[in-house]
């Protein structure tokens, strides 16, 4: 357990309300410094986030923290309808005091607004400052709905930093960050005061911890060093597992011939001591017989004795085997010919026509209107008007399939289930539980309701929704796709859409990500 440790689980048991458990008899902890934690999607991390932060209460065990814990959320909640920050003052957290500061210096003496402010009687210079270079100017006024997803993730860690509470949790904090963006978050990270675990899937940001935590079978193996350092350690101890597991096999392979040639020894001398019993005295036969049994017994008992001995050293090896199961993408054979004219994206006035199954990427810093242009792409009625001028984008088909940039195609107080048979109602229940299998959801996760999902787990049932359209789609409209994924599931990704016969138009910072998919265009926004 780490030194002078900040955040303490004790023997936490997480049940969901299905019966299904995400964490089973959980101890570890947490210590001051930066900690990546990591682990395959569907290992318990945002769940394991929620309990530390107070979103939710463990079954049993505890869960005690050193102080106030802090939260970057996988889905920030911001938009126009009152249910998230409506400005960058509010999503930094200052709103309120910001509101009081003003109200009392226009004259207004009420108490109350005395109360809200404290003595931040500098709260618009700190936040200010908190938001310098990140792009957005210095209005603390400015609506949210008005930054890109990588403005207002930076915005949100800058009014973490700016809150200052002695810890804080980061839960993919680079999911739609530009290169300039990421770089501005990693110094924010190297510079970090008190205890921070970043929960990420994003190896350049997990070179920039002190320490790494897996979770991984409901367990949590603590490293002293980076990701990289990590699977270097993991690498080797794997190695050395593989090499047991091979002599483990040999032994057991050796043992069970040797039972078995000890068997037809056995045989053979039973068989001849009763050819020679034949011409005995009856009762010199019955005792020979009965020496032979017990000899035959001995060697019987030795040799399965060693068998299983063998078996058990082999399989208790075999489990310290890593075998992490991904998922199985499919996507469907829409079969678009190479002549047919998919869609036109036109930037500042530039056309570039997409035909048949081609793949185009759309790239550009944060805020430039990535996400507007496939919006207009899809024909989201309530899409923004594009910031650069003569940029649009028209779709000449009907069967698209999109996958937003934060899956917010699923309904929450629906079960995985009901999501996805709204796109298929025709599908037999069996056949979409065999299909939401090969995305690795499976058994009570499928009733469970899609708003206690995890990132990764949002992803993958959103995509199964997309594999289960008819008729296929004939253009896949792809946003930020591998936010969320752990690597195993990217590879699955990139061999999936690469086999799509479809045509492929993606926004995706992940530059390996891109670079795996053949591209036969990039469409630089600026």
């Amino acid at each position: 357990m780490p030194a002078s440790p900040s955040v303490v689980l004790h023997d936490v048991t997480f049940t969901w309300p299905d019966g299904s458990v995400a964490l089973d008899h959980l101890t570890t902890a947490f210590g001051s410094g930066r900690t990546g934690l990591v682990g395959r999607n569907g290992a318990g991390k945002s769940t394991l986030v929620r309990l530390v932060t107070g979103r939710l209460h463990p079954t049993s065990g505890t869960v005690t923290t050193s102080g106030p814990v802090d939260l970057l959320p996988q889905r920030l909640a911001v938009g126009t309808d009152g249910t998230g920050p409506a400005t960058v003052a509010d999503l930094l957290g200052v709103g309120d005091r910001l509101r009081a500061l003003r109200s009392i210096l226009g004259g207004d003496a009420d108490p109350a607004h005395f109360d809200v402010l404290g003595d931040a009687w500098d709260v618009e210079e700190r936040a200010a400052l908190a938001v310098e270079g990140i792009g957005i100017g210095d209005d603390l006024d400015r609506p949210v709905a008005t930054l890109s997803g990588g403005q207002v993730v930076l915005v949100a860690v800058a009014g973490i930093r700016l809150r200052g509470l002695p810890i804080a949790f980061l839960d993919e904090p680079t999911n739609n960050l530009d290169r300039r963006a990421r770089g501005m978050l990693l110094d924010m990270v190297d510079d970090w005061r008190g205890t921070l675990v970043v929960v990420s899937h994003d190896r350049e940001l997990l070179e920039h911890v002190d320490e790494t935590c897996e979770l991984r079978s409901g367990r949590m193996t603590v490293f002293g060093g980076t990701f990289s350092a990590f699977e270097e350690h993991l690498a080797v101890q794997q190695a050395a597992v593989e090499r047991e597991v091979r002599v483990a096999a040999q032994r057991h392979r050796t043992e069970k011939r040797q039972r078995i040639e000890a068997e037809t020894t056995i045989a053979r001398r039973a068989k001849a001591g009763e050819k020679a019993g034949r011409s005995m005295p009856a009762i010199l036969r019955n005792e020979l017989r009965k020496k032979a049994q017990e000899t035959a017994g001995r060697i019987r008992t030795s040799t399965a004795d060693d068998e299983a001995s063998a078996l058990a050293t082999k399989r208790e090896a075999e489990l310290r085997l890593r075998d992490d199961e991904s998922i199985h993408v499919e996507l469907p054979d829409p079969r678009v010919p190479a002549s047919r004219r998919i869609a036109t994206i036109t930037v500042r006035g530039r056309e570039t026509v997409v035909q048949g199954p081609e793949r185009i990427a759309v790239a550009g810093d944060n805020g430039v209107g990535k996400t507007t242009l496939l919006e207009h792409l899809v024909g989201l009625p309530d899409a923004r008007v594009h910031p650069l001028p003569g940029t649009d984008a028209t779709a000449h088909v009907d069967q698209i399939a999109y996958l937003p940039q934060h899956k917010d195609t699923l309904d929450d107080d629906l079960s995985v289930l009901e999501n996805v048979r709204r796109g298929a109602p025709q599908v037999a229940t069996a056949e979409l539980r065999n299909r939401l299998a090969r995305f690795l959801v499976r058994g009570d996760t499928v009733d469970r309701l899609a708003g206690a999902l995890s990132g990764g787990e949002r992803f993958r049932v959103a995509l199964a929704g997309l594999v289960l359209a008819d008729p296929p789609p004939q253009l896949l409209v792809l946003d930020e796709p591998t936010n969320d994924l752990d690597l195993t599931s990217v590879d699955q990704l990139v061999d999936a859409v690469t086999a799509y016969r479809g045509a492929v138009v993606v926004v995706s910072h992940d530059e390996t990500f891109l670079d795996r998919l053949d591209l036969d265009a990039r469409l630089e926004l600026r």
